[in-house]
């Protein structure tokens, strides 16, 4: 089977966005789960272009007949669940700006009690 430009090319692409990923993680701006999901989607991407008979194998797993529904099916599989660990992740943000910013309202109400004559 010769070798398509999509095969070199897609595996180069994933690698760029691994390293990429990896490289926010040693830079702190990036989780170890989230390097680690990134990696397997797009180590999901490389495999499937250099080895295109893994579809097979997802077909008979998943029992989609038709190998594009199952790429279809398996990669929306997969941005839902990296949509719901966003979600998860945005509401833990959101859990930690009403932290701070009770903390700094107490803050700012007990300088402003210091202050008060009338208090």
């Amino acid at each position: 089977m010769p070798v398509t430009p999509y095969q070199i090319l897609a595996p180069l692409v994933a690698l760029l966005a691994i390293s990429y990923a990896w490289n926010l993680v040693f830079r702190q701006k990036k989780t170890i789960w989230e390097a680690l999901l990134w990696s397997v989607f797009w180590g999901f991407i490389a495999a499937i272009a250099l080895f295109p008979d893994l579809m097979s194998y997802l077909t008979t797993v998943t029992g989609i007949k038709n190998r594009e529904n199952a790429v279809f099916i398996t990669f929306f599989g997969m941005l839902f669940f990296v949509v719901f660990y966003l979600v998860m992740r945005v509401e833990d943000l959101e859990q930690r700006q009403t932290r701070i910013v009770r903390k700094v309202a107490l803050r700012d109400s007990d300088l402003n009690g210091e202050n008060d004559p009338h208090s």
